[in-house]
């Protein structure tokens, strides 16, 4: 089965690693460059695709994360907004 569809990603620096993230699969792998974080990233969405494949739960977890079916198609929740927001934290 191929499955064709944008997914929002967010790729962060933390320290000497790129993090690459999407809250469409609540998935993340990481890198030492931002290319690298990139090829990693859509490798890591082939395996957990392929292992949802093998196990039989592809429905049932895209279900879970938010996902709709369409037409035979699936479909990833829209991010709406992606901002910063300054709150005040008690520490």
């Amino acid at each position: 089965m191929k499955l064709y569809v944008s997914l929002p990603v967010s790729i962060l620096r933390e320290k000497n690693r790129y993090i690459a993230y999407t809250t469409a699969l609540d998935l993340s792998t990481s890198g030492r460059t931002y290319q690298e974080a990139k090829r990693r990233f859509g490798e890591a969405v082939n395996i957990f695709f392929e292992e949802l494949e093998k196990m039989g739960t592809l429905d049932e977890v895209l279900q879970n994360l938010g996902w709709r079916k369409m037409q035979k198609q699936w479909q990833p929740p829209v991010v709406v907004s992606h901002e910063s927001e300054i709150v005040r934290v008690p520490v």
